[in-house]
């Protein structure tokens, strides 16, 4: 995919729109320096170029039930696009996993996991194991605790 095109605007606006999503267009407007119309107008371009990816609303996992933060490093057996294909969209369908990274290293992904306990945990990844063959081992972090949680990147306002 292309990168797109975005002038000092757009880096300002996704700036603003990735710490604080609920901001009106006026007040969007008088950030950037731009009218509320022209704010509206870029957003909506951004958002059909595929730039903004969606809307979110960062949630404080101790207030909804405090559910546990694995990290898990995935190996496959072999790397056939079909197959990865196919894994790849298991977990993609899977609610409890927040983040896939296919990387380089000993490790083919890595997982970010969420479920309410070790049992529940351990009863996914015994569900990942029987539903996908081509998973050769897992290994596991239990997170102890969450330093920071975010997802915004780093948009410099100068190319």
């Amino acid at each position: 995919m292309a990168k797109t095109d975005l002038d000092r605007f757009d880096r300002k606006l996704l700036q603003i729109v990735q710490q604080e999503n609920d901001l009106t267009a006026d007040i969007l407007a008088e950030r950037v320096g731009l009218s509320a119309s022209a704010v509206l107008r870029r957003l909506k371009r951004l958002r059909q170029d595929g730039v903004i990816l969606a809307n979110v609303a960062v949630v404080d996992p101790v207030r909804v039930g405090k559910p546990a933060f694995f990290i898990v490093a995935l190996e496959i057996e072999r790397e056939r696009p079909e197959l990865i294909g196919r894994l790849r969209q298991w977990m993609t369908a899977e609610e409890c996993i927040q983040e896939i990274f296919y990387v380089t290293g000993t490790a083919d992904f890595i997982l970010v996991v969420t479920a309410p306990d070790i049992e529940a945990y351990d009863a996914f990844m015994s569900r990942l194991v029987a539903e996908n063959p081509n998973v050769r081992r897992f290994t596991t972090n239990v997170a102890l605790g969450v330093a920071k949680r975010s997802l915004a990147i780093p948009i410099a306002l100068d190319d």
